[in-house]
């Protein structure tokens, strides 16, 4: 009997685990992913980061609805009439996550091409760095989620990381917050709206980008000066670098809190200063190498305390009082 028990016990937690897991691979194959995006950025760094971003949004809202259409259609059709079966006040609230989601989009993918065009890769690390400390306290006023005390002592020496690395680039800093910052407000926005498919949700973000940007393509300009290669480049972003690990971090935050999604998030600038020093040959520091030593660290910790108090930390119910 005592056996029956204990092996029930197992599958519950067995399965618990198995779940979550797919939420976690989820996420930090999205950080992954972006960790390596210099490697497609680089090469078009003749161009201004206005125009990049343009055809990042126009390509982007090509693909994914070509993809609703022909593989989700169903889903999609689903998804206009659960908005449209809302009463007004639930659906003020969908389409005001929807347009100030797709404003921080807007505003995160430019101040990221630009800086990392014309300022350096390190800068762009150093915003990323500073979004998962921004995400966890946006997460901690708006959601109501809670850490324990390991996971604030993780975040301290994270902070402190940070601070080490703006040492003589505060100009810098001030960028990096931009960049930081809309992503945070983007994740918390995400994990918030449950109302609706999360590819759905990301169709609609991407389109209204595409929008609210379009009065700069008189601007820009269409097909002027610019290179086979540009074209091919700028698709595998905004199918490889945008559609696919935006939706798998939206995937994410169905399992995880804003708060575990935000730490692993680290995963990307980690991987983009790794690049930096061993492929851009940019210069690097002796405090650079013990401030992305300690992120390591508080990363592992934080993980730790997570898959070890994962009951205690998950039961904590989430209300979220984002205006809308």
């Amino acid at each position: 009997m005592l056996w029956s028990k204990n092996s029930s016990f197992f599958n519950i937690t067995f399965l618990l685990f198995e779940v979550n897991i797919k939420y976690y691979a989820s996420a930090l194959s999205s950080f992954v992913i972006w960790g390596l995006f210099s490697l497609v950025l680089r090469p078009l760094q003749e161009y201004a980061a206005l125009e990049i971003l343009l055809y990042r949004v126009l390509f982007a809202t090509a693909s994914i609805w070509l993809a609703n259409f022909l593989f989700r259609r169903k889903e999609t059709q689903r998804s206009f009439q659960q908005i449209s079966n809302m009463n007004s006040s639930d659906k003020r609230k969908v389409v005001g996550n929807y347009v100030v989601s797709a404003l921080m989009l807007s505003l995160n993918w430019f101040l990221f091409i630009f800086v990392m065009n014309t300022i350096s890769v390190n800068a762009t690390s150093l915003a990323y760095l500073l979004c998962p400390i921004l995400t966890t306290a946006l997460a901690t006023i708006f959601l109501g989620e809670r850490l324990r005390m390991g996971q604030w002592a993780a975040v301290f020496v994270s902070v402190l990381s940070c601070f080490m690395l703006s040492i003589g680039h505060f100009v810098d800093l001030f960028y990096s917050l931009m960049i930081a910052l809309t992503y945070a407000i983007y994740l918390v926005l995400q994990k918030a709206n449950t109302a609706t498919d999360k590819l759905f949700s990301l169709s609609i973000h991407i389109t209204l980008s595409t929008i609210i940007l379009l009065p700069l393509f008189g601007i820009v300009g269409l097909g002027a000066n610019k290179s086979a290669i540009f074209y091919e480049l700028v698709w595998v972003i905004a199918v490889v670098f945008t559609i696919v690990p935006l939706f798998l971090n939206a995937y994410a935050l169905k399992g995880l809190s804003s708060s575990l999604v935000g730490i692993l998030l680290y995963v990307n600038p980690l991987l983009s200063f790794t690049l930096a020093i061993t492929y851009f040959s940019e210069p690097i520091t002796l405090i650079q190498i013990t401030a992305y030593g300690m992120i390591i660290v508080s990363v592992i910790w934080f993980n730790l305390l997570y898959f070890k108090k994962q009951k205690a930390v998950d039961s904590v119910p989430e209300q979220p009082i984002i205006p809308h």
